[in-house]
């Protein structure tokens, strides 16, 4: 066995984009990724490593099958040799050393769609990053062309991290609540107060910053069972970076990740709410039947394709039908008692102003469709039933001019979409929730159509871009739906995050650009922020840190170490531990975490 573990380390030596800069650690995920899942992109890399594994005749007898004259790969077995085979690398066994063992396996084989999971995603920052077993990863990203025409260039670090449930402590315990502010049209203002209605229910707009599964927990005691709308647009595992999240999971991680943020916001979810998720094909069918199993098939209610195809620019390059449309998987709380308001087609503007034409005899317009006069009077009373094909909204990425897109925030998804489900779904005053916020597209919306709503966010951008759309809405902005809800401004939102602790470590952690920055912060970690209860300072410091091969490593692997030092369940402030003065957390955020946990005005 070690003889063929070494032996194909040494075949894919050849092939550099399966290794580190330095070829000192092989990047398995990806190999057997690529091997599972390779599209036109990889589908070089893919022939490449077959070619190589094919060179050697041990490699060939063992993981091919002669058909013919055709040699077929046993990619089943290839995948459980290399998993119960791991090949060792320095980062490992430095882990190993200071008491940081890998753990369980994640899941034996992505080609399943495995939904009985044994692990929960843990701590997601910036963003999302494939993973191999309990491994901390690290990757670089650039943003998007059109985000770089308004921001300097710069790249972010993204962290993802699995625990075993076994693993897990009080990481679902309330998060303190820190840096609260209330937007008004007359500026930013202490929130003071926590409104709320006669039954006790928070009456605020919320954005809270923060990782998102731990603030979906947080929001349990509160809005359990009062959400009446969850919209999500998460990562739809393409493959590339996007935008704003670096969408690049496998599969079963992709899985993982939602399965964990479902599962809560099922629960904020009223009997009688329901639950739309935008998908593209990457992900749909996965996430059809990860949602069949949350929700139950019963409460499936209709897959919505939303046609938003321009068969121009770089999509007509593929030599394939070109992919024109997301889908809205569509779910309810509970089927039987699901609220649904029917939506109705509306005019455009510019529909109506070909009704250009007065009927000598009646004096009323109409236009003249080849032929045969269709009167303005008829074609309003007549709106017909919307069906689950939209291709009537125009995604931004379609928008002919800047004036037809919502100024400064650009992104795919246009009000009039999310007006749509909303108002199918909601009354006013209803609660509206949305824990991937992006551009905030979703409470934008929900603002101007005079609905409650909460929106989470973990990403920086949250402050410079959403919060910005947001105080531009109080103010009156006129972009999106604004003109069809004769919108002029007003209302208020409050905006607070999770208290970090062993975050901000994870962060100063990615900020360092040598060894001896690391080295420097160590003291830090281990006097100031939580460590593993295993970890093995001792011979960390006097003896991993000095040695050459630790040196030699990269030092993404190096940071990779020091993160994994770090414990997950303490990686924001508990409430109930807000009043510990190690954490710093003012009394005014003290006083008014209680007053939104526990309704003390």
């Amino acid at each position: 066995m070690k003889q063929t573990k070494q032996l194909i380390l040494k075949v894919l030596k050849n092939e550099a984009r399966l290794w580190n800069e330095d070829k000192t650690e092989l990047n398995q995920t990806k190999l057997l990724d690529i091997l599972d899942n390779f599209g036109d992109k990889e589908k070089d890399l893919y022939e490449n490593i077959i070619s190589l594994l094919l060179q050697e005749k041990e490699l060939k007898d063992e993981f091919f099958i002669k058909i013919k004259d055709v040699y077929v790969f046993k990619t089943n077995d290839f995948r459980f040799f290399m998993e119960e085979n791991k090949i060792d690398n320095s980062y490992t066994a430095f882990k190993n050393r200071i008491g940081l063992s890998d753990g369980k396996k994640f899941l034996k084989d992505t080609n399943d769609v495995v939904l009985d999971f044994p692990y929960k995603d843990c701590v997601l920052e910036g963003g999302q990053s494939s993973e191999e077993g309990l491994d901390t990863f690290f990757e670089y990203s650039e943003k998007s062309e059109e985000y770089e025409e308004k921001k300097s260039k710069r790249k972010e670090i993204f962290f993802n991290q699995v625990l075993a449930h076994d693993e897990i402590d009080r990481l679902f315990d309330k998060k303190a609540l820190v840096n609260w502010k209330r937007y008004t049209k007359d500026g930013e203002k202490e929130v003071g107060e926590i409104k709320r209605d006669g039954n006790g229910t928070i009456k605020e707009n919320l954005i809270i910053k923060g990782n998102n599964l731990l603030a979906l927990h947080s929001l349990k005691e509160q809005f359990a069972g009062k959400v009446k709308l969850i919209y999500i647009d998460p990562p739809y595992n393409t493959g590339n970076d996007g935008f704003k999240y670096n969408d690049n999971f496998n599969h079963s991680t992709w899985l993982t990740f939602m399965k964990n943020r479902l599962e809560v916001a099922r629960e904020l979810l009223s009997y009688d709410g329901s639950i739309y998720i935008q998908l593209d094909y990457n992900e749909a069918h996965y996430g059809k039947v990860l949602m069949d199993e949350i929700f139950g098939k019963d409460n499936f209610q209709r897959e919505i394709i939303w046609d938003i195809s321009v068969l121009s620019g770089y999509k007509t390059i593929a030599n394939n039908w070109i992919r024109g449309h997301d889908s809205i998987l569509f779910y309810s709380k509970n089927s039987k008692l699901l609220k649904f308001n029917k939506v109705k087609t509306e005019h455009s503007e510019k529909y109506l102003a070909r009704f250009n034409k007065k009927d000598e005899e009646t004096g009323r317009m109409f236009f003249d469709g080849r032929g045969k006069k269709l009167f303005l009077d008829e074609v309003i009373k007549k709106g017909k039933a919307i069906g689950d094909v939209w291709g009537d909204i125009i995604s931004f990425q379609q928008a002919a001019t800047a004036k037809e897109r919502i100024k400064d925030f650009d992104g795919q998804k246009p009000e009039n979409l999310l007006e749509r489900i909303i108002k199918s779904a909601t009354d006013e005053g209803d609660i509206v929730l949305d824990y991937h916020i992006g551009t905030g597209t979703t409470l934008s919306t929900a603002h101007k159509m005079g609905r409650q709503y909460i929106g989470i966010e973990q990403m920086d951008y949250v402050e410079t871009i959403a919060l910005e759309r947001l105080r531009q809405v109080v103010n009156g902005e006129q972009g999106g739906i604004s003109k069809s809800v004769d919108w002029k401004g007003g209302g208020d939102f409050v905006y607070c995050e999770l208290a970090k602790w062993n975050e901000t470590a994870k962060k100063q952690i990615s900020d360092c650009k040598s060894l001896d920055e690391l080295n420097k912060l160590f003291d830090e970690m281990y006097d100031k922020y939580f460590l593993n209860y295993n970890l093995k300072i001792k011979e960390f410091k006097e003896k991993v840190l000095k040695e050459e091969e630790f040196k030699k490593l990269s030092l993404d692997d190096q940071k990779k170490l020091f993160i994994a030092m770090l414990d997950n369940n303490q990686m924001y402030v508990n409430e109930t531990e807000m009043e510990d003065k190690r954490y710093g957390i003012s009394d005014l955020d003290q006083k008014t975490t209680s007053k939104f946990y526990y309704d003390k005005q």
